[in-house]
């Protein structure tokens, strides 16, 4: 059991596993807002032994050197890598701090939001930014039946979400750092990354936080009359070449502005942007506290 256990910001835990907390620790504190900023978050930990975050709040090192009792971190959110992590785990590691964090908890809303998007321009549902009525976006509706659709970062959330557009009949290639066994059995072309970007209509990039692959070389061979999706918490492109290719007759969609990068793409006429995080759902709270809860557990108990 831990002696003081602190989550630092909201967490979206249900509130079962709010109450369960109070189970793995003689104290429990949960703060109900994001904390301003280091010396904020370093004064909510105190003397903890255990502390909780999501991803709002980046727990760095100069936190942690004011808190030398935190034996446990438990990250209520997804850790891919600790490059893309907002903890900085290289230093907890060399604390001896051990750090816990959760996967695919929120794919499912993510792939729905691709096929509600895509299949709204490809139909044209809807009405534009300017009130006007939506056109399909080849000028006659159609289907997702025969689309070229590339998908950049073949992880759980790209393999669902391929699955899913193959399902409705999409051609999919994919750009992943080795080939799938999986992929290859369902007959999805494994491309380099080129070649993915030149030959597909739609381009759907999943890829970890802090992860950038579209560069000036990559964006040529995108050139015009692209859809793309980023499902990611970060951009995945460089912002400079991003700007020239969005002027073009192209679009991008994006469900949050971490996505999309700067505050000032949500008024382009190419971007959609919905600003709510698809994988927020309240299924995903369910697995999400689920996963976080397994994860104390473990850590007091590795033999339960």
């Amino acid at each position: 059991m831990f002696s003081k256990l602190v989550a630092i910001e909201p967490l979206s835990l249900i509130p079962a596993a709010e109450k369960q907390l109070h189970s793995f620790a003689k104290e429990v504190i949960m703060y109900p807002d994001i904390p301003a900023d280091a010396d904020e978050m370093a004064r909510r930990i105190g003397d903890a032994d255990a502390v909780l975050l999501s991803y709002t709040s980046n727990l760095g090192a100069e936190t942690l050197e004011k808190c030398p009792h935190v034996k446990y971190i438990g990250m209520a959110c997804s850790l891919y890598s600790p490059e893309s992590a907002n903890v900085d785990i290289t230093y907890a590691n060399n604390r001896g701090i051990t750090v816990t964090g959760i996967r695919d908890y929120g794919d499912e809303g993510v792939v729905e939001y691709v096929l509600s998007e895509l299949i709204r321009c490809l139909h044209g549902f809807g009405t534009n930014k300017d009130g006007s009525p939506a056109k399909p976006w080849n000028g006659l509706a159609r289907e997702i039946t025969g689309m070229k659709a590339g998908i950049i970062g073949l992880g759980k959330s790209g393999g669902m979400i391929a699955d899913a557009l193959h399902f409705l009949g999409a051609d999919i290639a994919y750009f992943s750092r080795n080939e799938k066994q999986w992929a290859r059995e369902k007959e999805y072309r494994f491309l380099p990354l080129n070649d993915v970007l030149s030959q597909s209509e739609v381009i759907i990039t999943c890829l970890n936080k802090n992860t950038v692959l579209l560069h000036e070389a990559e964006f040529a061979h995108m050139d015009n009359r692209k859809i793309l999706f980023n499902t990611g918490l970060s951009p995945a492109w460089d912002e400079a070449t991003f700007a020239q290719w969005i002027e073009k007759d192209n679009l991008c969609y994006c469900d949050t502005l971490g996505a999309l990068g700067e505050k000032h793409w949500l008024n382009h006429p190419h971007v959609r942007c919905v600003q709510v995080s698809s994988g927020r759902t309240s299924q995903a709270f369910d697995r999400l506290s689920e996963k976080v809860l397994a994860n104390i557990t473990e850590y007091l108990d590795p033999n339960k």
